[in-house]
């Protein structure tokens, strides 16, 4: 069923929207949203990925990550209780290679202070899969989401479990061989769950029943979609640079090795192997890519200020661009900083915090428009 009101086009058909006009000329008002708990939800989840991101990082950073050797689904929940308990666990831990290069040193004290972060960590992720699916049968049960909307969602689920394996198949790569773990599988690890949060945010900001504000082109929705293809691609080589600890060399600012363009980068053999395993060109990569994703932004915000306004809907690039330079000053202060830990959980939250309002601004873009309003 659709409506339209002054000009604007409302796609109602899944039922779940009334609207009706207002007294004053030109407004919409919306009654009986039934989807609104649902939006609700998902940015409590969506909010809850982010949380377990940056616990996540900060997981990383502590060295804690490989602190707790088995995956154990369901009674992993339970912590150890017993002096017993945590002599096992340390036991386990002493026979990876981090221990016995790194970490030989460690009383069981000191072992509880990695062991918490891990566990809070995948105490989370139990929990998120949690309030995903008890949430989900209930809106089933109330006939909130019809089947277009429940199989998106059922696959967010579905997202989500992977994520978990993927967590295991990542600090696996760290128990054998290697004192940390595979710097692709973080990269895989951490991209799954942006892409995750990314789909979270989509979702909900297509179910809002209001209208798509202001002029749209085609322009403005390939430029928001190369933007956060480029931020994707800037977080997992951001990753990259925090598998390798590229970010411990080269702490300067705009100059590395006192050029913008140091000399040795592609050192390896064959040189594709250098974007992900020589810290001077991976870390040069992160730079560019920042300054590429600067420059797309400003670009897109000042077109846009010279077009048809930043009003309505482009009310997003104001803030996308304000969160660009934020999040160019945070990494550049985490880099001058020797990756003060604060500073780099601060600097990976707001990455994400980046793509999800890049991701909104896409969403709000290819719902339900203005009639005439796509050239």
């Amino acid at each position: 069923m659709r409506h339209y009101h002054s000009g604007n086009l409302i796609d109602t058909g899944n039922s779940a929207v009334t609207s009706i006009q207002d007294a004053a000329p030109g407004k919409v008002s919306i009654v009986g949203d039934r989807l609104r708990p649902v939006r609700i939800w998902l940015y409590i989840i969506a909010l809850m990925v982010l949380v377990m991101v940056m616990v996540g990082g900060m997981t990383r950073l502590t060295g804690s990550g490989l602190s707790i050797t088995t995956w154990k689904p369901i009674s992993g929940i339970i912590p150890p209780l017993t002096l017993e308990d945590w002599q096992a666990e340390f036991e386990g831990y002493k026979q990876i290679p981090q221990y016995e290069v790194y970490n030989h040193w460690m009383t069981l004290e000191d072992f509880k202070g990695i062991f918490w972060w891990e566990w809070i960590h995948r105490f989370l992720g139990r929990i998120i899969g949690l309030a995903f699916a008890i949430p989900f049968l209930v809106f089933l049960f109330q006939k909130r989401l019809t089947r277009d909307m429940a199989l998106p969602l059922a696959g967010l689920f579905v997202l989500g479990g992977f994520q978990g394996f993927l967590g295991w198949w990542m600090v696996s790569s760290g128990l054998t061989e290697l004192t940390s773990v595979s710097q692709y599988r973080l990269a895989a690890h951490l991209t799954a769950a942006l892409l995750l949060l990314l789909a979270l945010v989509a979702v909900a900001r297509r179910m809002r029943p209001e209208p798509t504000e202001g002029i749209v082109t085609r322009a403005n929705k390939w430029m928001a979609a190369i933007l956060l293809l480029l931020l994707v691609i800037q977080i997992a080589a951001g990753a990259f640079v925090a598998g390798i600890q590229a970010g411990w060399g080269y702490n300067t600012w705009p100059l590395m090795e006192g050029k913008f363009i140091p000399d040795g980068l592609y050192a390896y053999e064959p040189a594709w192997l250098s974007h992900f395993e020589h810290g001077l060109t991976v870390q040069f990569n992160h730079r560019m890519i920042a300054y590429l994703i600067t420059i797309v932004a400003a670009a897109m915000l000042f077109f846009q200020i010279r077009g048809n306004g930043v009003g309505g809907v482009h009310r997003w690039l104001v803030v996308i661009m304000v969160l660009v330079l934020a999040q160019v000053t945070l990494g550049i202060a985490t880099l001058l900083s020797m990756i003060n830990i604060d500073l780099a959980v601060s600097h990976q939250g707001l990455a994400f915090i980046l793509a999800c309002s890049i991701a909104a601004y896409l969403a709000d873009m290819t719902k339900t428009r203005s009639l005439g309003a796509v050239k």
